[in-house]
Order: C-alpha cells, then sequence, then structure tokens
C-alpha cells in the first residue's frame, strides 16, 4: 500500500470516528441524559457460568438514536448465542421514561425505569409473551451508571414467585462489538 494510500484510509477512519462522536455528542431529550456516560462506547459484562460451566459474555453498546430522541441499545451473549434490541425513549404523555426490548428468542418486553434518590435507576419491564422466555412475566433491575463501569442487578418473576436474574459488572471495551448470527 503506498503511502498516500495509507494516508487517505488513516483520515477515512478519523473521519468515521470524528462522526461517529460528534452524533454521540448531539442534543438528547433531557430525560435521557441520564444516559449520555453509555453513549458511544461498547460495554462488557460477565454473568455466572451457565449450570454446565460456559462462561456468559454479555457485550452491548449503547447510541443516540432519533435525532436524540431516544437510546438504542444493542447486545449478545457469547457472540450471538442470544441478544437483543432496546428502544428507550421519553414519554411524554405518561411522564415517565419507557423502553421497548425485542429478542432474538422472539418476545418482546415493554418497560420504564425511574431514577432513584442515590442516582441509581430502577427498571420493570413485562414480557409479553412468557412462553418464549422461559416463562418470566416480569423482570425488575436496579443498576448504577459511572464514567468507567455500569453494574446492573435482576430479579425474573414467574407470577408472583422470584428468583435471583443476571448481575454483572461492565467495563468499556472499545475493541469489542454486539455480534448477531
Amino acid at each position: 500500500m503506498t503511502k498516500l494510500r495509507r494516508i487517505r484510509l488513516f483520515l477515512f477512519v478519523l473521519a468515521g470516528g470524528l462522526a461517529a462522536t460528534a452524533a454521540e455528542e448531539g442534543p438528547l431529550h433531557p430525560q435521557l441524559e441520564a444516559f449520555r456516560p453509555l453513549l458511544g462506547q461498547t460495554w462488557v459484562g460477565q454473568f455466572p457460568n451457565l449450570p454446565d460451566g460456559t462462561p456468559v459474555e454479555d457485550v452491548v453498546r449503547y447510541e443516540r438514536a432519533l435525532n436524540g430522541m431516544a437510546v438504542r441499545s444493542l447486545h449478545s451473549l457469547n457472540n450471538g448465542m442470544y441478544g437483543g434490541e432496546t428502544l428507550f425513549r421519553w414519554d411524554d404523555a405518561a411522564g415517565k421514561l419507557v423502553f421497548h426490548y425485542f429478542t432474538t428468542q422472539g418476545f418482546v418486553t415493554k418497560g420504564e425505569i425511574r431514577q432513584n434518590s442515590d442516582g441509581s435507576f430502577t427498571s420493570i419491564e413485562v414480557v409479553e409473551d412468557p412462553t418464549k422466555a422461559d416463562g418470566v412475566t416480569r423482570v425488575e433491575a436496579e443498576f448504577h451508571i459511572e464514567p468507567d463501569r455500569l453494574v446492573v442487578r435482576s430479579t425474573y418473576f414467574r407470577g408472583e414467585d422470584s428468583s435471583p436474574g443476571h448481575a454483572a459488572e461492565y467495563a468499556p471495551t472499545p475493541d469489542r462489538e454486539v455480534v448477531f448470527r
């Protein structure tokens, strides 16, 4: 590769990175500003191993969406074994932050998020077709957003019975990608 082609390639890659950064720094609905530390980054967290001992790794990417009126999250477990996409938005009529989560298992959830007095967040989501989600009807989670980590702990409900859900601490990992099969 000639020196001129390498310079052009470098400038092309740099311009793409700057465009992505500019998009993530663009206007965001005021009720979504708490998500800003996550935007434009890929985060990786480790879940407890599966019963057969297989490690579980979750890769998540957050992006500004719909001209800043929403935040989009894509995630995949173990390189596409399972994954999903979430759109978070402010619902003016309801006066709350809501989201829709679409999964590779074919189920969808709808939920809402509220900020707690300590700066953490609590989400409550309802599974639309529990038969596709191992019988889980509702998920409640608490998460903390910090500049260099994201901590999530959830509880799964099957009717009124609850059990521990996923728990993980995520760190920014720029060289990773969300994978769908």
